[in-house]
């Protein structure tokens, strides 16, 4: 009975590495995905970003037509990176709606006189409550929200240039 006792820690052992070289050779995957992809918005209100654009609401998402909310804030160094591929998501006709996360009014502004201003209405999320609410880990995080409301697609991290034909694509779709 003794020798068998004796090989249950090593079996143990064998165990744990067999889990932890298993977890090592799958595929890794940096991003927290939001569980509120296919579920509408949660019921909100925020205050404007900034005294040139109104704020935001859960209203201004159900008019019927698509749009980006773009989660970002002015102490962001990838929403700097991503600035180019809003204009241009603008420029082909794209409504973004921006929330800005933990900012100054006047940080927002100079952000926004920098960078440009592809925002038509930005909210200020100053405890990050709404971001969390629908399920953003981070910013730059970008969402496209159908016309009722609903939240159909999450872009996590900034944009480059080859995610905008992406993100056309499921705005064209949302609006289907």
């Amino acid at each position: 009975m003794k020798r068998w006792t004796l090989w249950v820690p090593l079996a143990l052992f064998a165990f744990f590495l067999g889990i932890a070289a298993y977890q090592l050779s799958q595929p890794k995957d940096d991003f927290v995905r939001s569980a509120m992809v296919g579920k509408p918005l949660p019921e909100f209100s925020l205050r404007a970003a900034t005294q040139d654009k109104p704020g935001v609401s859960l209203a201004d998402f159900k008019d019927g037509t698509p749009k980006l909310l773009n989660i970002w804030a002015s102490w962001c160094l990838p929403c700097i990176a991503e600035a180019p591929q809003l204009a241009a998501l603008e420029a082909e006709g794209v409504e973004i709606v921006g929330i800005a996360i933990r900012d100054k009014p006047e940080d927002v502004a100079a952000f926004l006189g920098r960078y440009g201003n592809p925002y038509s209405r930005i909210g200020a999320d100053d405890l990050s409550e709404i971001q969390l609410e629908i399920g953003s880990s981070g910013v730059p995080e970008t969402f496209v929200i159908d016309g009722n409301g609903l939240i159909t697609h999450q872009h996590i991290g900034d944009i480059r240039a080859s995610d905008v034909p992406v993100l056309l694509e499921e705005l064209r779709e949302a609006a289907s």
